[in-house]
């Protein structure tokens, strides 16, 4: 058990900023756009470790995949744990089992998010999924 609290919020946007080397400008703009959502005390934004995991995250769609806001948005939907305080974790990408391959885990670099059907109780529910699906 970790005495540091992941959760806790820490950092203030100038500190984040520097670590992520973006203006902080850039990180308001993530939150207007509900991509991330740090804690405010006395107006001040305070970013967790995990805040700061989600912020690599969406730094790497942007700069690496060459997302935009919308395309980042679109990707972590798709993440039911993004906003949890304990997402039930990853597994290690040489460990293939009960991952899914093609979803990186946000809260640990070089792993896979441990969710495999994710939402397909809703997809099975739709209808539209079932007519094609007895057409085939």
């Amino acid at each position: 058990m970790s005495i540091w609290d992941d959760d806790q919020p820490m950092f203030n946007i100038g500190v984040v900023a520097q670590l992520l080397q973006v203006h902080p400008e850039t990180l308001r703009i993530w939150e207007k756009n509900d991509l991330i959502k740090p804690t405010r005390k006395n107006k001040q934004r305070l970013y967790s470790n995990n805040d700061l995991r989600r912020l690599k995250f969406i730094h790497q769609l942007i700069n690496d995949k060459g997302l935009n806001i919308a395309g980042v948005q679109q990707v972590i939907s798709m993440y039911s744990c993004w906003q949890l305080k304990s997402c039930p974790g990853s597994q290690l990408k040489n460990n293939p089992e009960n991952v899914n391959q093609h979803k990186p885990c946000w809260l640990e670099t070089g792993s896979h998010c441990l969710v495999i059907h994710d939402r397909a109780d809703l997809c099975n529910s739709c209808e539209f999924y079932q007519v094609s699906c007895q057409r085939q």
